[in-house]
Formats: structure tokens, C-alpha cells, sequence
């Protein structure tokens, strides 16, 4: 198999005018990792709450305590991180104490110091504050996606490319962003630039436009032709040893 000394990729973008292409050196997007809390509290009679250990006001407390995390206690001059509680779920009935609540959220972060930061702090916040209230709290981190990293000389090395791909003027540093990517992986194991082309109509107004991954969702598809020709010389740029 030959050997691979670069990789290219690009995403479509509906909030990013047809015609631009946006891009940043170092980290592009964010890390993507999924942690899962039960707490174990102890059931009783809704009527009678002194006699169990309410998992559902544990969680709510560990909860506010995870806003704590990126607010409080990690540097964000260094790097924007997330701690997102997406769903929670606990008891059966409108009058019984449930035994356990259970809750699922998603760490971001751009930096692997970061990252091991949250991991840290979150698995002790849950913890320490279930264990306050005579609970017990398990906690489960799952790394989904790693930072998609951009390597610095083959972004400077691509950018000339890129202009003469979509003109001076149209291609755009941008500031990272905390969604995440599979790529990530990929740029693991070699020198990769993976860079954003517009798919916004022209005209139209970025904070009007739908997001990815909601009902709305539109782009222009006349906006490809530009990801095909910045391929094009990105590839053969690099091949000539441009």
C-alpha cells in the first residue's frame, strides 16, 4: 500500500455564504466525548421522603454543579470548552421516590489537557456531591471523536491553493468551533487540513439560516463546484510540490 502523506476533506456548510471557504490552523473542531451518571439513591413513598434518598434532587444538584466546571474551574483564556447534560431520565410514578436517576451528556473541548481536566472534574463533582446527600453516583466517560486538528504547515502550504481556488477575498480564517468530526481520526495519523465550503445562498443572512441537523436544513448546491475545483488544485498543487 503506498504510503499517505497528506489528507484533504471538507464539509458543507449552511450558515457560510456559496462562493467562501472557511478554515483554521491547529484545532478545528472539537473533541466529542459522551458521559453517562446513574445515581443511586434509595426508593421511598412520595408522601414520606425523609425515609429514602431522592435521586432525582441529587441529579439536579450534580447538574447545576457541572455548569461549575467550565465557569470555575478550567482556564478558558487557553481553549472554549462545553459540558451539556442532554438527557435525563428517573421514576415510574407521580407519588413513589425512584431508586436510581440516570443522565447522559457531552464533554467538547480542543485540547487534550483539557479534555483530561473535564474528564477529572466532572467524575468528582458527580461524585462528591451524590455522596453528600448519602447517594451514590457511577460515572461513565466515552471518548467519541477526537480533535479535528489541521496541521499547521500543510494549512499554510494548502492556503495559496485555496485562493486560487475561490479568490483572495473568499477564503476565510474562522474561529474553532465545538462541534465535532470523525475526521479527527484521520488527522491522527498524518498531516491533514479538513476546511468549510459554502453552502448558504447568496444574499442571505448567516443567523437566519437553518442549522445542520434540523427540519430546515438547505444549501445551495451550485456551491459544490467550488469544492470540486478546491480538490482539484489542492491535490495537484500538492503533487507538483506547490
Amino acid at each position: 500500500n503506498p504510503k499517505i502523506e497528506a489528507l484533504f476533506g471538507m464539509h458543507i456548510n449552511s450558515q457560510t455564504e456559496v462562493g467562501k471557504i472557511k478554515y483554521r490552523a491547529g484545532g478545528m473542531m472539537a473533541a466529542s466525548d459522551w458521559f453517562f451518571i446513574t445515581v443511586h439513591g434509595k426508593q421511598s413513598h412520595g408522601s414520606q421522603p425523609w425515609n429514602g434518598i431522592d435521586p432525582i434532587v441529587v441529579s439536579s444538584q450534580i447538574i447545576q454543579g457541572l455548569q461549575t466546571i467550565v465557569s470555575r474551574q478550567v482556564d478558558l483564556t487557553e481553549q472554549p470548552a462545553v459540558v451539556t447534560v442532554g438527557k435525563i431520565e428517573s421514576g415510574v410514578r407521580a407519588n413513589i421516590i425512584p431508586e436510581k436517576a440516570e443522565m447522559v451528556g457531552t464533554i467538547r473541548t480542543l485540547d487534550t489537557a483539557m479534555q483530561r481536566q473535564i474528564h477529572e472534574r466532572l467524575i468528582r463533582t458527580a461524585t462528591m456531591i451524590a455522596e453528600s446527600a448519602g447517594a451514590r453516583a457511577e460515572v461513565r466517560i466515552e471518548n467519541k471523536t477526537p480533535v479535528t486538528y489541521n496541521d499547521p504547515a500543510l494549512t499554510a502550504r494548502s492556503l495559496p491553493s485555496l485562493r486560487e481556488a475561490a479568490g483572495e477575498e473568499n477564503v476565510i480564517e474562522q474561529k474553532p468551533r465545538t462541534g465535532a468530526e470523525d475526521f479527527g481520526f484521520f488527522a491522527q495519523k498524518v498531516p491533514a487540513l479538513y476546511f468549510y465550503l459554502g453552502g448558504m445562498p447568496k444574499g442571505k443572512n448567516p443567523d437566519e439560516a437553518a442549522a445542520h441537523h434540523t427540519p430546515d436544513f438547505y444549501i445551495d448546491e451550485s456551491g459544490l463546484t467550488l469544492g470540486v475545483r478546491a480538490f482539484c488544485y489542492l491535490v495537484l498543487d500538492y503533487l507538483e510540490g506547490k
